[in-house]
């Protein structure tokens, strides 16, 4: 069996151009024969930015680019029919297709109603500092552009618990809508800010049955209508944990192999992610967001971090099957609120260690692999121009886990500055197997076990960046090296 390999393939500064649809279809050869073997798409269907948006400020879930509303037929990545078509493009080449679900709030309601509501302290979502009463708010979303095709129902205030803009008063603040299902907040599984169910916009109350129901319609309508393979479930950690069990219970009925990631972003914070696996009975993957954390903070360090601490308190050391590992994402790029950028020099070190050992879902960042360049505003309000190079030698980095990096592991985290593994190969496949060395030191070396199969055998270094010729002993043992800073993997000579 081939390695899984994932590509986040966007940021949030793509072009507003409307073509992502019709390169993902032109990538899909080269993606494939490098050994990505799935795509993370952006959101689909319809914001309230309309061609604008990224789809985060969801507005219609059924309107995948077909419809002439918030003043755009597209999205910003493309219509429907062209969607559809990069997704079939994708399937040809065997690379899986996992589609961004935003269900914790909707935004850019259709019309306004009356509602009572009652005003929240911002840092502890459990205190009311009012009373209840009555504003405008927009929680009506009729759909106009769709005129009920694929479904007629009416979101109203009743499918939410919270909105952020009474529209009589032209007031931005928290408000607690006091519907049928009561007065406060969602079960969660954090407690920051007292509860952190409601995030933005119009945060949906899972609460609702009706509203249950529909999104299990809709989710099987979204499957069969464009038949992608897995979900990345966007702001798990706002969402109550009961919701998406059921959810993908429903969806898994129709396909049993669904894969399902969710985005629970709270670096450093193991226990809480331990705690939504158990509490969604490990139907869905994380993102190793602590990992995440250690890579930037080994990347700011320089040689005062020590490497053999790279894996403490990280999802993939404890629950490797559950655990998706990402070097950076489009919140942890510039110029996001959540910017944490791994630096360039540490790049290849870290997808080497996510990508060239046995734990873990590896996910590539599409700058990584594309680069990038745009503007934007920081958290100063002043406009900043963007440049992110390709991670240096990514493509060897992604061949090489597709060719080499199987079999068993033996660890080497014996120095502080230059770790390493081996990967003895497969039985099957003689042409597999390799060991790594990476420093972020001086240029290092190390004795490692690789197997008596090897022995006599001749290694090289497939990044090439270092000249020696490494001879396996008769008891499977090897001398590898690594240039300073960097990573070097061993490979079996032709």
């Amino acid at each position: 069996m081939i390695n899984g390999t994932m590509m986040q393939f966007f940021h949030w500064y793509n072009e507003d151009n409307g073509m992502l649809w019709e390169e993902a279809a032109e990538q899909a050869e080269k993606l494939s024969s490098l050994g990505i073997n799935a795509l993370w798409l952006p959101p689909a269907y319809k914001a309230s930015g309309g061609g604008l948006s990224n789809g985060y400020d969801a507005y219609d879930i059924y309107d995948l680019g077909e419809f002439d509303q918030k003043s755009s037929v597209r999205t910003k990545w493309g219509t429907k029919e062209q969607y559809i078509n990069a997704i079939e493009k994708l399937h040809e080449r065997g690379i899986l297709v996992y589609a961004d679900i935003v269900l914790n709030h909707k935004a850019g309601g259709d019309e306004k109603e009356l509602i009572k509501v009652m005003r929240v302290d911002t840092e502890d979502r459990n205190k009311f500092t009012s009373e209840p009463f009555d504003i405008e708010a927009y929680t009506k979303f009729v759909f106009p552009g769709r005129k009920e095709k694929y479904s007629n129902f009416i979101w109203d205030f009743r499918c939410f618990s919270g909105v952020d803009y009474a529209a009589n008063l032209n007031e931005t603040a928290i408000f607690s809508i006091l519907n049928d299902y009561g007065n406060d907040w969602d079960n969660v599984i954090d407690n920051e800010k007292g509860n952190y169910d409601y995030l933005m916009y119009n945060d949906i109350d899972f609460r609702n049955p009706a509203l249950r129901d529909e999104l299990k319609k809709w989710g099987e309508w979204y499957l069969n209508e464009v038949h992608f393979d897995g979900v990345r479930l966007d702001a798990v950690k706002h969402i109550s944990p009961k919701f998406y069990s059921e959810w993908l219970y429903h969806m898994r009925n129709i396909k049993p192999d669904l894969f399902a990631v969710g985005e629970y972003w709270t670096p450093g914070e193991l226990p809480l992610l331990l705690a939504y696996i158990d509490a969604t009975e490990g139907k869905m993957s994380l993102f190793d967001a602590s990992l995440h954390l250690n890579f930037y903070n080994a990347s700011n360090s320089g040689k005062d971090y020590n490497l053999t601490t790279i894996f403490d308190n990280t999802l993939v050391s404890v629950k490797p099957l559950l655990a998706v590992t990402v070097v950076d994402n489009h919140d942890t790029q510039p110029l996001q609120a959540l910017q944490a950028p791994v630096e360039k020099w540490f790049k290849p070190l870290a997808y080497s260690l996510i990508l060239l050992r046995e734990g873990g879902y590896p996910c590539i960042f599409y700058p990584d692999l594309y680069g990038a360049h745009y503007w934007g505003k920081g958290n100063d309000g002043l406009d900043y121009e963007i440049f992110l190079d390709t991670c240096e030698n990514l493509e060897k980095l992604i061949i090489a886990r597709t060719k080499y990096a199987y079999g068993m592991q033996r660890d080497y985290f014996d120095h502080p500055n230059c770790i390493g593994w081996t990967r003895e190969g497969l039985d099957e496949n003689p042409d597999s197997g390799c060991a790594v060395l990476l420093t972020n030191g001086d240029e290092g070396f190390k004795n490692m076990e690789i197997g008596k199969k090897f022995a006599g055998k001749v290694f090289i270094d497939f990044l090439e960046k270092h000249s020696a010729e490494v001879i396996i002993n008769e008891e499977g043992w090897g001398e590898f090296h690594v240039t300073p800073g960097s990573v070097s993997i061993w490979i079996c000579k032709s």
